[in-house]
């Protein structure tokens, strides 16, 4: 149990009832979860054209990343974070041709904030929704105002009912953040050669994705520029989550995944994504070797 994760913890004591201490079942859950988040992943990059064709390769990169380190496999709170950032995501790119703009800027940052209760840092994604709100839409007040009391009625109501059970001094462990670069990783050189391989996967994405973006319309360019908030406010969460947290990197991961994918995907240099895809498979094998 960790202190100030009240929300994560409560489920693993309704968890508790079900499993009890069966590892398996929780190894099991966890697998059906990456599984299920990376299809999800793929949908969202469909049904919102982020890539020229219909491809699983963004659900392919996305459980091959999170294989890198085994605590990512292992049932976490930052998996469930991921659901709801993706939730909120895929309802964000919905801002720009909608009848009912409200309801989806209030669902968004409903999940955001159901987000930030699981963990105090991802109150930063509060700028995610705020950029989506001034690349989506023109300025609304009463929009704004949605946002805001979207956000806010998570907060509100479990404030209420942990006042009723006499539980509101959980607020006050709330607040925890620190410093998470190599939690729970003792090697150097795996630290070393582990970001050295994805700096090289997503600078190879970068490079891919402006080449692939560059013919897209004004709103699928929109969309990746969401994208890039999104991995770079992923990136300072994770740095600044309390070192506690062993899995706290997983959150970059949806982003991440989908912008390697461009690297794959680059069809007007077919050796480059060839290159891309085996160097994949080489870094993987290390990780997993590196680990045992």
């Amino acid at each position: 149990m960790l202190g100030g994760h009240f929300l994560f913890n409560y489920i693993v004591r309704v968890l508790y009832f079900v499993f009890r201490n069966g590892a398996f079942a929780y190894s099991l859950l966890a697998v059906i979860l990456l599984f299920m988040q990376s299809l999800y992943l793929k949908s969202i990059a469909t049904r919102h054209k982020l890539f020229p064709r219909y491809t699983y390769v963004p659900s392919f990169v996305y459980l091959l990343v999170t294989s890198i380190y085994p605590p990512f496999n292992s049932f976490n709170e930052t998996m469930l974070i991921n659901w709801l950032l993706l939730g909120a995501v895929d309802i964000m790119f919905g801002f720009t041709q909608t009848p009912q703009p409200r309801k989806l800027i209030f669902n968004a940052s409903f999940l955001l904030s159901l987000a930030a209760l699981f963990q105090f840092n991802m109150l930063a994604y509060f700028f995610l929704l705020l950029a989506g709100m001034v690349m989506f839409r023109s300025f609304n007040l009463g929009e704004w105002s949605v946002a805001l009391m979207g956000y806010a009625t998570p907060i509100y109501f479990l404030a209420c009912i942990l006042f009723l059970f006499d539980k509101i001094r959980l607020f006050a462990e709330w607040p925890q953040w620190g410093f998470n670069f190599s939690s729970g990783v003792n090697s150097v050189f795996y630290i070393i050669v582990t970001l050295a391989g994805l700096f090289i996967l997503l600078a190879s994405g970068i490079y891919a994705m402006q080449q692939n973006v560059a013919m897209s319309n004004i709103y699928i360019r929109r969309d990746w520029i969401a994208i890039s908030f999104y991995l770079i406010i992923s990136v300072f969460v994770a740095l600044l989550t309390a070192n506690e947290v062993k899995t706290a990197w997983l959150v970059t991961m949806p982003a991440l995944s989908i912008v390697i994918s461009h690297a794959l995907l680059l069809e007007k240099n077919q050796r480059f994504s060839n290159f891309i895809f085996y160097f994949s498979l080489v870094f993987l094998v290390f990780c997993l070797l590196a680990n045992k």
